[in-house]
């Protein structure tokens, strides 16, 4: 659907499929756009605080389809030269505020990119091998083996949290994550060590499942699109999350009761307990295991571009950060030609 706007006396059409209530509130227009379109719950908070940042940030805020390019560049000059804000958290209030004008008031922003950041690149941390193994031998049960995950599939502490019993692919040996970094789908190798514990864990999940049938509940969070098109699938066990929380909750925008997936902060907590008892002098969390799975495969000679897919990067620039990381530097490289001399000899 196309719809046509007035915009400081400029018409303007807008492709925009939805059309928030006008009755609402700004915020509860955005909330209502940001819920048709799916977006997640955290996305939807996100997204809420930057616009109010962002309209607070004139001492007389005019109403927001007044403002336009030069507001929106003056904030994020703002962000970068006053809050030292880095280029991905004036990305984040861009995208936010980007979704405000186009989204919610239909009004189009030519490309604005962020200011680059006068802060230093800095490299995430990075555990050997020897280090995962001790930060792995600290945990126990349904933490260790999402921690496992983290490592062994490169997985994101979100992604880990949102698998479900369908991702899992035990007859093809993959891990599927759906919309996972950077929104995109993607598959990884299933670690063969854990196979045996993600089968019974699925086994639980099955179980407590049909015990909360039992109760009268038994329905799981889907996408909109999802919901839609199988309108049977939130009672399916294969939608169930794998790492289901211990008790039914009320979801916070429909009001629902279901068994949602556990809090990362529990899996956040277990990795910062299990570092301490080790000796390992590193500031580690969940995303270093995701760090050390990158770095650890291309020591192992992964391919730059086949470690991007893995990981989801939708710029190959974001996956070289990790050949900073290597042990492996140039002194370590041989030449060919003694590698041909040698085969020669």
């Amino acid at each position: 659907m196309s719809c046509v706007y007035l915009y400081r006396g400029v018409r303007m059409e807008s492709s925009r499929e939805f059309i928030p209530d006008p009755e609402l509130g700004l915020l509860e227009q955005v909330q209502e756009v940001l819920r048709y379109y799916n977006y997640a719950y955290r996305t939807e908070q996100s997204y809420c605080a930057w616009i109010i940042r962002f309209l607070n940030f004139y001492d007389s805020p005019q109403e927001p389809a007044q403002m336009g390019i030069t507001e929106v560049e003056e904030y994020l000059h703002y962000l970068q030269e006053h809050e030292n804000a880095s280029t991905s958290t004036q990305r984040q209030a861009l995208n936010a505020i980007s979704f405000l004008f186009q989204r919610v008031l239909g009004i189009e922003l030519t490309a604005i990119a962020p200011s680059r950041s006068k802060r230093h690149l800095k490299l995430p941390t990075v555990l050997t091998q020897e280090e995962v193994s001790q930060l792995l031998s600290q945990l126990r049960g349904q933490h260790l083996l999402m921690a496992q995950l983290l490592y062994g599939c490169g997985l994101g502490l979100m992604e880990c949290i949102r698998l479900r019993v369908k991702d899992i692919v035990f007859a093809e040996g993959h891990v599927f994550v759906n919309a996972g970094k950077g929104g995109y789908d993607r598959t990884v190798p299933l670690p063969r060590l854990i196979t045996d514990q993600l089968q019974a864990q699925v086994s639980r999940v099955i179980q407590l499942h049909k015990e909360d049938i039992v109760e009268g509940y038994g329905e799981v969070y889907l996408p909109q699109a999802v919901a839609f098109k199988y309108p049977l699938a939130a009672m399916d066990v294969n939608w169930q999350f794998l790492f289901p929380a211990s008790k039914i909750s009320s979801d916070p925008r429909s009001g629902k009761r279901r068994r949602h997936h556990v809090m990362e902060s529990g899996l956040q907590k277990a990795i910062k307990t299990a570092t301490s008892r080790t000796n390992i002098e590193k500031h580690v969390t969940c995303h270093t295991l995701r760090h050390s799975y990158a770095t650890h495969l291309l020591e192992q000679g992964t391919h730059l571009h086949l470690l991007q897919k893995l990981l989801g990067h939708k710029d190959v620039k974001t996956t070289e950060i990790y050949t900073h990381l290597m042990k492996k530097n140039v002194h370590d490289v041989q030449s060919p030609l003694d590698t041909l001399t040698e085969e020669q000899g």
